[in-house]
């Protein structure tokens, strides 16, 4: 994910606007008052790269903010009230003493860690990271660096993720083929040792290939897919991606699907959507929604989505990004239904159990 762009890119000429596949007709913002049962999106007024990570009846949530800075809250609804700390503060220099982008917390084998990629200051250099906290509450002990994430193939890498899957764990993640910069963000998925150690090579399994994973593309500028995260449905696996450029109004969300059981270090696994599963929505006032994770609901009745989204056309890859949260609805054949971005500053009601 080239996030730099953001400092230098506003809105590309020549993208055309689209309308929303579904027309929403019932959003209609209110000025003042809140049902207690409802909430406003964006969630947080800042904060993109959002991820989520439920454990105990407490919700643990990162998002990209140069250090690593962890909130927790037992209401999604209230996310902005969350405690907040920093966890973890990069090195002055040294491999990972710049660009932090992306962490993602889990909690496997009986322990905290964080994922993470850093470089040291120059973009070819970027890689995975992870750190570990021994202690049961994430808030409290140490948390050490375990060191790169490095399968056999060690390639620049970004936005890292881990899921376990029939009694092995998996890393997928974004990755470039070569050491040649700006050609394409591939998707990449190794089975791992522990959760420090990727064992064996990395597997291609997503490379941009649909004009709408290619927005933004130029010489200068690599074709995207990016940010993968793993849902689960009942007979099925899906790794979601963001597609096209983040520096572009038409950063997509894009989807891959395996059979439960199969062979997921096998290509042939995995089938792509033809067409994005959530994308940017004019009427709503919804720009670039990408980079997502998911979560249930308290009393486990429902999935949601969050995702980060900028507010106006041409905001790019900025601080302007920010987190909003959505209820997943599911398909009679299984598949999960995204939806469109809900229109910013519309009662949402609360996920089931807040």
């Amino acid at each position: 994910m080239r996030k730099y762009y953001w400092l230098t890119l506003l809105l590309i000429p020549g993208f055309l606007f689209f309308s929303c596949k579904q027309a929403e007709t019932t959003n209609t913002p209110i000025v003042s008052g809140l049902d207690p049962g409802s909430f406003y999106n964006p969630i947080l007024q800042s904060g993109a790269d959002p991820q989520v990570f439920a454990k105990d009846g407490w919700y643990y949530c990162m998002t990209t903010t140069g250090n690593l800075t962890l909130r927790r809250t037992r209401k999604m609804a209230e996310l902005e009230h969350a405690e907040t700390k920093v966890i973890w503060t990069p090195p002055e220099t040294g491999m990972w003493s710049n660009s932090i982008w992306a962490p993602e917390i889990h909690f496997l084998q009986g322990k905290w860690y964080v994922y993470f990629a850093a470089d040291d200051g120059d973009n070819a250099n970027l890689r995975m990271y992870v750190v570990e906290n021994a202690t049961g509450d994430p808030f409290q002990g140490k948390w050490v660096l375990k060191g790169q994430l490095k399968p056999a193939t060690d390639r620049w890498a970004i936005d890292g993720s881990v899921f376990e899957d029939n009694g092995n764990l998996y890393f997928i993640w974004s990755g470039m083929a070569g050491k040649e910069e700006n050609v394409a963000q591939n998707i990449y998925i190794a089975q791992m040792e522990n959760p420090w150690t990727i064992k064996g090579d990395r597997v291609l399994i997503s490379t941009p290939e649909f004009d709408w994973e290619s927005k933004g593309a130029s010489t200068s500028e690599p074709k995207v897919n990016e940010g993968p995260i793993m849902l689960k449905g009942i007979d099925k696996l899906f790794i979601t991606y963001s597609a096209s450029g983040c520096w572009t109004d038409d950063y997509c969300l894009g989807m891959l699907t395996a059979n439960a059981g199969a062979d997921l270090l096998n290509p042939e696994s995995w089938t792509k959507s033809k067409e994005p599963v959530l994308q940017k929505c004019v009427e709503n006032m919804v720009f670039a929604p990408g980079h997502n994770g998911f979560f249930k609901s308290s009393d486990g009745k429902e999935d949601w989505i969050i995702f980060h989204a900028n507010d106006h056309p041409g905001d790019g890859c900025g601080g302007s990004r920010k987190p909003h949260i959505q209820k997943i609805t599911w398909r009679a054949d299984g598949t999960p239904d995204f939806g469109i971005p809900v229109l910013n500053r519309t009662p949402v009601k609360k996920p089931s159990g807040e």
